[in-house]
């Protein structure tokens, strides 16, 4: 059985591996990762392969082999890779949940012209006027880079969470997929309706 370079569990195995050695970023990294290997499971693991692994190969065959996952797993401390998978599937580093909340701002409940607030930190407040079909436009802002008339799309704000600004235009200047987020580390600090 092959396994995919880019589901989800090799990136955990290898997101692990970087922890202990660092990032895993270039030819001469792929070799000292080769030699690592070498040296603590007996086993040769060849640079061809941790390219694949990594994401760096060229080469049409991308799919990684079990085995080849089962000397990289006891590299980073599981008896194999069925170990690291169970391991991952049970511990707490879950990224999924379902939630409710009650701070939360859908932008199709607004009326035409309301007036929302909101805040990030240290002290960066925007409050934008909402223009229908998940459109605002700013219209006061303190301490923020975000200037009064630059518009964006969103579906919902979210005090807590950061948020995704889609099709930020400035000056009516916009390409699709300009993009603005707030509240990146510590999410939105305020969320409310004020008209």
């Amino acid at each position: 059985m092959n396994i995919s370079p880019n589901s989800p569990q090799v990136d955990a195995l290898r997101k692990e591996i970087e922890k202990e050695t660092g990032s895993i970023s270039s030819h001469s990294t792929l070799n000292k990762l080769s030699a690592l290997i070498e040296e603590r499971c007996k086993e040769h693991i060849s640079v061809t392969t941790l390219e694949r692994i990594w994401g760096y190969s060229t080469r049409s065959c991308n799919n990684i082999s079990v085995r080849i996952l089962d000397i990289i797993s006891r590299f980073a401390g599981y008896s194999n890779w069925e170990n690291f998978c169970n391991s991952l599937r049970c511990s707490q580093r879950c990224e999924s949940q379902m939630f409710m909340s009650e701070g939360c701002i859908t932008s199709n409940t607004l009326a035409v012209r309301t007036r929302i607030r909101i805040g990030w930190q240290p002290d960066r407040v925007c409050e934008a006027e909402y223009m229908g079909e998940n459109r605002f436009i700013a219209i006061k802002t303190e301490n923020s880079s975000i200037r009064p008339g630059d518009t964006f799309r969103c579906l919902q704000i979210e005090k807590g969470r950061e948020l995704y600004m889609d099709h930020f235009t400035r000056n009516g200047e916009s390409e699709s997929d300009n993009r603005y987020a707030v509240g990146q580390i510590n999410g939105l600090t305020m969320a409310e309706i004020i008209e």
